[in-house]
């Protein structure tokens, strides 16, 4: 039986960007995003981390976010991993009833991750470190560095198709909207190449803040 996929009113019924990015940041989320698939396809096979904790940690990104169209993709996801409705919906709306106490500090870093633009605090990252550990810490990041890249294209993707429905967002333009879906479609295997030579240099995929 096909489960009925329900997002919260405050997505569904959108029609204005909860947040809005540059191209440049798209881009610089796409080259991040590369290691992190790369990191994400080992605990795939080790299962470091369990599939469910890291959809949650997802979903936690893209509520902050605000992608109708990611939490449409997630919540499908969510859904066929066994998660209930109610919880999906409660991460989509920023609820605290199903959080884990284990995993907690894990969902509150994917919040601050997705509020700094994917360059968090490296006092809030080391806390993760001591939570969970050196290498379960990189895979809770990498799972919120793709939903940050998934976000970045999903959020223009989604105005425009509220445009074609005839909701056009407050404050957008059909030049954002194609304007970034071109673009990163265009970036993409530019973003793979640059990815793959930090890769080769060794150079890390964290991002943190001055501050």
């Amino acid at each position: 039986m096909k489960k009925e996929i329900t997002l919260p009113e405050t997505i569904s019924a959108r029609t204005e960007f909860k947040r809005k990015f540059t191209f440049g940041q798209m881009y610089l989320s796409f080259v991040y995003a590369i290691e992190a698939f790369s990191i994400l396809g080992k605990n795939k096979k080790s299962e470091l981390i369990h599939p469910d904790f890291l959809e949650r940690l997802q979903l936690a990104v893209t509520e902050v976010n605000g992608c109708a169209a990611c939490s449409y993709q997630h919540t499908k996801m969510a859904l066929n991993m066994g998660m209930s409705s109610e919880e999906i919906n409660s991460f989509l709306s920023g609820g605290e009833d199903f959080i884990d106490p284990k995993e907690a500090k894990a969902i509150v870093f994917a919040q601050h991750f997705a509020d700094e633009t994917g360059r968090p605090n490296k006092k809030a990252y080391d806390s993760v470190v001591d939570e969970y550990g050196e290498e379960k810490a990189e895979v809770i990041l990498a799972a919120c560095q793709v939903m940050l890249a998934g976000n970045m294209y999903g959020i223009p993707f989604s105005a425009f198709q509220s445009r074609l429905k005839g909701k056009k967002y407050k404050d957008s333009s059909l030049f954002y909207e194609l304007g970034m879906m071109i673009f990163g479609i265009l970036a993409l295997p530019v973003a793979v190449l640059h990815g793959l030579i930090r890769k080769i240099f060794g150079v890390a995929n964290k991002r943190f803040s001055k501050g």
